[in-house]
């Protein structure tokens, strides 16, 4: 979901909004109709304004809170192959969930943390490339850089029954 992706700031600003927009139309519904019997009788159009004020700041604060920050849209917007990248991989029992499964190609450094509670490691194979970190320890991390040219790569671990166990994934990389 887009809501997801949003900065904590936004997602507030976005909440304040609506927040005063269900304040607005739980007051009109409920409350001014039990203190002014014929609400909104004679303040028709202050009522009418104040709806379309209400929506205006709503779509304004759509469009300034649910847009996507610069440095978000620098980081999916296509770079050029031969980059380097960053690529994190998280690792623990029994799984391997890399930051993204569809890459451009270029130079990675994969920083695989292992959050489990015993000792991972990672290895990279596909279109002529084959290397591994060594043996993470529960609760660290390793580096590990790769070229990574257009094909598809499996990324495993290498522990004895780990990738039996479903420790095993891959990622495309895009030409």
């Amino acid at each position: 979901m887009l809501l997801f992706g949003l900065s904590t700031g936004h997602k507030i600003g976005l909440l304040a909004a609506a927040a005063i927009m269900i304040l607005f139309a739980l007051g009109s519904s409920f409350l001014a109709p039990r203190r002014w019997p014929d609400y909104p009788g004679k303040a028709l159009n202050v009522f009418v304004v104040a709806v379309f004020v209400l929506f205006a700041m709503m779509i304004g604060a759509v469009e300034v809170f649910g847009a996507e920050s610069e440095k978000a849209h620098a980081e999916t917007a296509k770079e050029q192959p031969g980059a380097k990248h960053a690529l994190k991989v998280g690792e623990t029992e029994f799984k391997i969930v890399p930051s993204a499964t569809t890459v451009p190609a270029g130079t990675y450094t994969f920083t695989v943390a292992n959050t489990g509670k015993i000792p991972h490691n990672l290895y990279v194979k596909g279109a002529g490339a084959a290397t591994h970190t060594p043996d993470i320890p529960a609760g660290k991390s390793a580096t590990l850089t790769v070229t990574l040219k257009s094909g598809q790569y499996e990324l495993w671990c290498a522990i004895p029954g780990h990738k039996a166990a479903g420790m095993d994934t891959k990622i495309a990389v895009s030409g």
